[in-house]
């Protein structure tokens, strides 16, 4: 069981996070929440920016206001979900698991990932 523990951990992390989060208003001043150090130090969004807003916003079902915050993060979730959801299925089962990335799709995410934060960035 020694490979559950990963997912298993991240899991209930992120339900601790979500539970802090709820009750925590990201878009108003004041909360006790993280900040992004590019953004502090560059005054520019990075592909992350928003991505506790849109957390926040999609717990309390604001769709709208979830895409305003980060678009990409949010088309990403399905495919997120998907890949933990594998990830904790071979933990369980007591195997080893790796998302199958490579150096195409690592040069496609870093791809992708540097031209949201261009555009976000112009418009």
């Amino acid at each position: 069981m020694r490979t559950a523990w990963p997912p298993v951990a991240v899991l209930a992390g992120g339900l601790a996070g979500a539970a802090y989060l709820w009750s925590r208003n990201p878009h108003l001043p004041g909360q006790v929440l993280p900040f992004c150090p590019w953004r502090k130090v560059t005054g520019l969004d990075c592909p992350g920016c928003g991505g506790t807003r849109m957390a926040y916003d999609l717990m309390h079902g604001d769709l709208a206001a979830a895409w305003q915050d980060n678009a990409a993060l949010l088309l990403s979730l399905p495919l997120v979900a998907a890949l933990y959801l594998v990830w904790l299925r071979h933990g369980l089962a007591g195997r080893r698991w790796q998302p199958p990335l490579g150096r195409r799709g690592t040069a496609v995410l870093i791809g992708v990932a540097t031209a949201w934060t261009v555009l976000r960035n112009l418009f």
